[in-house]
């Protein structure tokens, strides 16, 4: 987070835990036409059973409006936009890179390092304030206040949201491996049939689209 973003969220988060909400992080991002204010929230950690839902981020926008407009800590006009964290979850801080230890992130460095200033790759673990990535089979040591943006790259494949391939391109899930070549008793290809209808014929819009 940005100097800015930080001082906003410690002064929200106070007023976000009480509403029994945790404030994950803040992205401030200045424009000319007027800067965007998002917070990520989340429900505690020990409260697995639970998820946020679109009232939670409602009484969270209610409360922090208030507090936004009495503290006035921005200039200017300005855009709140509360929200969930999402399967591609932003973040925020070294505990939260231990707490997902083994997942994929995908990360934008503040000042270049090793001359890149994104990433890609595993958590392998924290070590006080640093975060420790493999990145192409080798280990990558960046301290946290070093990192602009980050956030988690979800296995879309482990989710069912995404085909499981392996190397040669070839879908790999039970049942997908059927051969396109079929063959009669003669030996020969059966003739292709033709769809009944033009709407038959249609493409079905995925979820993903």
């Amino acid at each position: 987070m940005t100097d800015k973003a930080t001082e906003i969220a410690e002064l929200l988060s106070p007023t976000v835990s009480a509403l029994g909400l945790a404030l994950l992080g803040i992205e401030y991002l200045p424009a000319p036409g007027g800067a965007v204010l998002r917070l990520y929230i989340d429900v505690p950690e020990a409260e697995t059973e639970r998820a946020v839902g679109i009232d939670d981020c409602e009484a969270v926008s209610r409360e922090v409006s208030a507090q936004l407009d009495v503290e006035d800590p921005i200039s200017g006009n300005y855009t709140l936009e509360v929200s969930s964290p999402g399967l591609d979850r932003p973040l925020f801080g070294a505990a939260q890179f231990a707490r997902f230890t083994g997942e994929t992130a995908k990360v934008t460095l503040k000042l270049p390092q090793d001359g890149r200033r994104r990433l890609q790759g595993a958590i392998l673990r924290v070590e006080g304030t640093s975060v420790v990535f493999d990145v192409d089979g080798n280990e990558l040591v960046v301290d946290a206040a070093n990192i602009d943006k980050a956030k988690l790259v979800p296995d879309w494949a482990a989710l069912g949201l995404a085909p499981a391939v392996d190397k040669s391109g070839r879908d790999v899930r039970p049942g997908k491996q059927k051969s396109n070549s079929k063959k009669d008793a003669s030996g020969k290809k059966p003739a292709a049939k033709k769809n009944p209808t033009n709407n038959a014929a249609a493409k079905q819009p995925s979820d993903l689209e």
